[in-house]
């Protein structure tokens, strides 16, 4: 089968309102759905894709609960919409930059990042 290139518009999405039915308990999925439903990649999803980020999104809250099995799986699922620099070479997809688009001025060194707290935790055990 031949695979095309998919360029996708570069910039967020509206979105969608993280399902309530879901029971998400943990910011870190909570982010996870935020970061996903707006993703350049959604414009052009379907109610199966969307399907498909409502379950990820459980696993993910379970990862963040503590079950540190769910990783691989996440992974996998998150490879296919493009989740790295990598995934998306393999899928031959790309953004482009719109007319709107500004040139990136040089800006300020950025502020050191803390590590996200709570998955920190997970990982070390805490």
């Amino acid at each position: 089968m031949h695979q095309h290139a998919q360029a996708l518009a570069a910039g967020t999405q509206p979105g969608r309102e993280l399902p309530k039915a879901l029971g998400i308990t943990t910011g870190g999925a909570r982010r996870f759905w935020k970061t996903w439903s707006s993703a350049p990649q959604t414009a052009a999803w379907t109610e199966t894709d969307w399907s498909e980020l409502e379950l990820t999104t459980k696993l993910v809250d379970g990862l963040y609960l503590g079950d540190l099995k769910l990783a691989g799986e996440i992974r996998q699922r998150v490879a296919k919409w493009g989740a790295t620099v990598e995934d998306r070479a393999r899928l031959r997809m790309t953004f482009e930059k719109t007319h709107e688009e500004e040139p990136e001025a040089p800006s300020a060194p950025a502020p050191e990042v803390d590590m996200d707290e709570e998955l920190y935790k997970l990982l070390n055990g805490s």
